[in-house]
């Protein structure tokens, strides 16, 4: 069988450490499943940028097409600007492949102690689905008038119904896999009444298509209630990019998140 091929991208703060562990357990898995993995290391990072004013070179993403998957780590520092860093890196690499979903597992790990009160492990287990490719990190918006009183500046959420209807398809076979096959979509339509009613009337529509699962539909200032006071009742979450990132930070707080992209 031929290798699997990773490109390895530790990139910034904790992430040299946390994909030094994630080749471990590659490497542990291939052994036990006689499996084997390539692996290529790429030295973009914030010193890349700070040296050569790019995160990634001329025909980087290119060759990054000839890896079966990619590992990555964090990227940000100090002394770069936080939206310079994610869009020179992170997103420079989701966008253009079109990674439209970012897997969040979320659990409790054996060993470990919830800052939640009454929640012991196997009692929290979610997956947040998080739409990685548009909405609120779609880069659309601009500044005028820099400098003046009346300056102005925008930034524009972007919900495509291609890429609600195959985000929401992806969190619907996810939920459909697993035993409550129960699926919260997460939106904030009561004030955001274009974008978010939209993603209301397709999880309605393809939900005809999984009788299976069980749909709740939430706002998600609710919803952040709902997961600090019933973590047990949720099982699978789909929301936009920027709602998701904000349902993720609070599972962080709650346990231990791994995530992956499609």
């Amino acid at each position: 069988m031929s290798p699997y091929k990773i490109a390895v991208i530790p990139a910034d703060g904790i992430g040299p450490e946390v994909v030094d562990a994630g080749i471990e357990v590659l490497q542990a898995l291939a052994a036990k499943l006689n499996l084997s993995f390539e692996f290529t290391n790429y030295d973009w990072n914030s010193e890349t940028y700070k040296t050569t004013g790019a995160y990634i070179p001329a025909g980087g993403l290119d060759d990054l097409k000839r890896h079966d998957a990619i590992l990555f780590g964090a990227v940000g520092a100090p002394d770069v600007p936080d939206h310079i860093s994610l869009w020179g890196l992170r997103l420079a690499i989701c966008q253009p492949f079109q990674q439209y979903a970012n897997v969040r597992p979320t659990r409790i790990l054996r060993g470990t102690q919830s800052p939640l009160r009454n929640c012991p492990p196997g009692s929290l287990d979610w997956v947040i689905v998080r739409e990685n490719s548009e909405g609120e990190y779609a880069g659309q918006g601009g500044r005028s008038h820099r400098g003046f009183p009346w300056e102005v500046a925008t930034e524009t959420a972007i919900f495509s119904r291609a890429g609600v209807e195959r985000i929401m398809r992806f969190a619907f076979d996810t939920a459909a896999k697993r035993p409550k096959k129960h699926l919260t979509v997460v939106t904030k339509s009561n004030a955001q009444r274009n974008g978010m009613v939209l993603w209301d009337e397709v999880a309605a529509i393809i939900a005809k298509d999984y009788p299976q699962v069980t749909v709740e539909k939430m706002l998600v200032d609710a919803m952040t209630t709902k997961m600090v006071l019933k973590p047990e009742s949720i099982d699978t979450i789909v929301a936009s990019n920027l709602v998701s990132h904000t349902k993720a930070k609070t599972a962080k707080l709650s346990e231990a998140v791994l995530v992956l992209s499609w």
